[in-house]
């Protein structure tokens, strides 16, 4: 039986070779450059079968190929065996990009197809040296029932959640614009639209944002997000969309943005844009309608400012990780019971239940991601799927059960992992764990000068490790959205030199780990706000506030690894885990969760 992505593949190049194309270029984001499409965008998915989160495809006449990171070398491996694509592997030090490769296939002026409505400015401009082809919702040729734009309920975030109105926003960012010297701005990014408009939606599975688009100018906002395929709107959108329009901002269609960009150019000269979520053919009819020299093409203002979280954030964020940490401390609790007592209990089974508890708290409003609930050999895979039908392995009582999971509230987003003993285990695992332990609390232990980048810091999560020397593939953090998306930039924590500085009032991530192939895998990841520590004569300083509320399994530690101050931090935040859980908590779990935080 032929393969049925090996046959899409074929009738790409059928296209392809009747268009006189040489190569197609296919991508897993949309036209906003999301790092989490609807389904309409999961081309690469379509194509190949890869469901990986980062991921793009070149097709050739003779070649086809994937181009994804370490996080999805060993998923991968497992879905492209027939399909005729090749893995080509990034963020490896011998990669080779897709701008690199192609010249290395082509001769200058070859012809590359592209959609353009998800291809950014930015990438494509890597490609200069090719004759473009712009062919927006190309795969619809073959796509017979791809899906349509979303659009879901809409809802506005009221200023007790936010801690600062969109009219305030507005005033912000039009003071940025007079300072560039320019007239408007086109923003194209959803987290940064769903920040600027205090509005949330589910157009994207676990990220509460709207597609859309929003010109902002000196005298005007104009938000293009009704979708052509949506024949009435729900009650909700309508009160929000009502909401909005009371404070000046013009409702109009997802698909309208041409003509509202034509009108803008009567009284707007000057137009600011982010070509790293400007999509190409977007970028084609801003040039087209203000001219190149009226377009400034730079990093967009609303990344920092929506990074640095408000103190009604930081205190939503609190608040979050209290009530979430409930809900873990829940799960690990009966988690541990049903194992032990013999139980048959999955992957899938145990995803279900840690979802079904945090859905009983108030705000809450869905996962922030999908569950990575992974037994053994599956916590190998950083970013492991689990089998949601009788395939989904069943825990036993003896190893390590990985968890990474949040959840979107009214009042923040939670991303905490952690990797659970359900009995006895190996000594080599037992290393593992504790060798990534001192790690998050080395780097969580950090005192670091004002200004510093996360990839300054990276090293200090994988020095215990790098000593024994072991490695992680992944970054070390990301920032984490304000009820939005559970990555945020613009800092992140990774070895990649970016020169972004984690600054008081970010919250970020720590999540080192060590994975072994058909082996096991171990994770511990907590949230952390920066903090400002002040000044002396040396320098400014920041460090680090633990936002996350869950305890850390003592059992597997080789504690003689481990330094005093180490522990000293351990024995202390699994403390203050309890005193603040303790309270919230039915009786017996409560005596359990005394029990597992006791000094080590």
């Amino acid at each position: 039986m032929a393969n049925l992505y090996a046959e899409r593949i074929a009738a790409l190049r059928a296209i392809m070779a009747r268009n006189g194309w040489d190569a197609v270029i296919v991508t897993a984001t949309d036209p906003h450059s999301s790092e989490y499409p609807a389904l309409r965008w999961k081309q690469v998915e379509w194509l190949s079968g890869f469901s990986g989160e980062y991921g793009d495809i070149v097709v050739t006449m003779d070649h086809a190929g994937l181009w994804t990171d370490t996080r999805y070398f060993i998923a991968a491996n497992k879905v492209l065996p027939g399909t005729g694509i090749e893995l080509h592997k990034l963020r490896v030090p011998e990669q080779v990009t897709i701008p690199e490769w192609l010249p290395t296939v082509f001769p200058a002026g070859a012809v590359i197809a592209v959609d353009g409505l998800c291809q950014s400015a930015d990438a494509i401009a890597k490609l200069s040296s090719f004759e473009i082809v712009d062919v927006p919702d190309m795969l619809s040729q073959l796509w017979e029932d791809r899906p349509e734009i979303p659009q879901s309920p809409i809802e506005t975030l009221g200023v007790e959640f936010a801690g600062e109105s969109r009219l305030e926003r507005f005033a912000w960012l039009r003071g940025f614009l007079q300072e560039k010297g320019c007239d408007a701005m086109l923003i194209t990014d959803l987290a940064e639209i769903a920040w600027m408009l205090n509005v949330r939606g589910g157009d994207i599975a676990y990220n509460p944002l709207v597609m859309s688009y929003l010109l902002v100018s000196k005298d005007n906002v104009e938000w293009y997000v009704k979708k052509d395929s949506l024949k009435e709107l729900d009650d909700e959108t309508l009160d929000s969309f009502e909401e909005l329009e009371k404070d000046g901002v013009k409702i109009s269609g997802y698909s309208d943005l041409a003509v509202g960009l034509m009108a803008a150019q009567n009284t707007c000269e000057k137009i600011y844009v982010d070509p790293a979520t400007l999509n190409y053919t977007v970028s084609k009819k801003l040039a087209d309608i203000f001219g190149d020299d009226n377009i400034v093409m730079a990093v967009s203002p609303i990344r920092l400012r929506k990074g640095i979280k408000n103190a009604t954030e930081i205190a939503g964020f609190r608040e979050a990780y209290i009530e979430d940490g409930v809900a873990m401390t829940k799960f690990v609790y009966w988690l541990e019971k049903a194992v032990s007592g013999g139980g048959h209990v999955t992957e899938w089974d145990a995803s279900v239940k840690l979802t079904s508890l945090r859905a009983e708290i108030p705000g809450y409003k869905g996962d922030s991601f999908e569950n990575i609930s992974a037994y053994g050999q599956g916590a190998a895979l950083p970013h492991y799927v689990t089998p949601q039908d009788d395939t989904a392995p069943e825990l036993k009582p003896w190893g390590f059960y990985l968890i990474d999971s949040g959840g979107q509230y009214l009042f923040g987003t939670t991303d905490t992992t952690r990797t659970v003993p359900l009995g006895p285990c190996t000594d080599l695992e037992r290393l593992d764990y504790t060798l990534v332990l001192r790690g998050m609390i080395d780097f969580t232990m950090s005192v670091f000068p004002y200004g510093t980048a996360g990839c300054r810091l990276d090293s200090l999560a994988r020095m215990p490790m790098w000593r024994a020397q072991r490695d992680f593939g992944h970054g070390t953090g990301h920032g984490t959205g304000f009820f939005l998306g559970v990555h945020e930039g613009p800092q992140d924590l990774r070895q990649n030199l970016y020169e972004q500085a984690i600054l008081p009032g970010m919250v970020t991530t720590i999540e080192p780990g060590l994975y072994r192939e058909g082996m096991h895998g171990v994770r511990h990841e907590n949230t952390n706000l920066c903090v400002d520590l002040g000044e002396n004569e040396f320098r400014h300083w920041c460090g680090f506030e633990e936002l996350t509320c869950c305890h850390i399994d003592t059992a597997p530690i080789l504690k003689h690894l481990m330094t005093f101050e180490e522990i000293e931090w351990l024995n202390k935040f699994n403390e203050k885990v309890y005193r603040t859980l303790a309270p919230k908590l039915p009786a017996e779990i409560a005596a359990w969760l005394r029990e597992k935080t006791l000094p080590l």
